[in-house]
């Protein structure tokens, strides 16, 4: 149903740096690269991509707003949360169980103050 997500940024090669890292541990590649744009996929369909807003103001984050990353382990989750953090993302949430359905997430934030997680639940792997 999500074809892709959009963040903005204000320092466009540092976050490209963070995504191609980070994303890269999910099996996420570039699919797409313009000047100001670039989407990364691992094929699945969806994608996550970054820019540099159009309207040439600074980029910002919205209250609420947080990109869900889907991983087929508790290990993966671990690895990428380690991972994000290692780039210079911030802690949201150390990875860990949340309420009882078998749902696992670490929370973080990207350079930009973007808000992201890495999840995993039952019938995921």
């Amino acid at each position: 149903m999500i074809g892709y997500v959009t963040l903005g940024t204000n320092d466009f090669d540092k976050a490209a740096a963070f995504y191609d890292a980070l994303l890269a541990e999910l099996g996420g590649k570039r699919m797409m690269e313009e000047d100001t744009f670039i989407a990364w996929s691992a094929g699945d369909g969806a994608a996550v991509s970054i820019i540099k807003p159009f309207d040439g103001k600074e980029a910002c984050v919205g209250n609420g707003t947080m990109v869900a990353l889907a991983a087929n382990s508790t290990d993966l989750v671990d690895k990428v949360y380690a991972k994000a953090i290692e780039l210079g993302g911030a802690c949201e949430g150390e990875p860990g169980p949340r309420g009882e359905s078998g749902f696992y997430a670490g929370y973080f934030r990207d350079m930009d103050g973007n808000k992201l997680n890495v999840f995993t639940m039952p019938g995921m792997g």
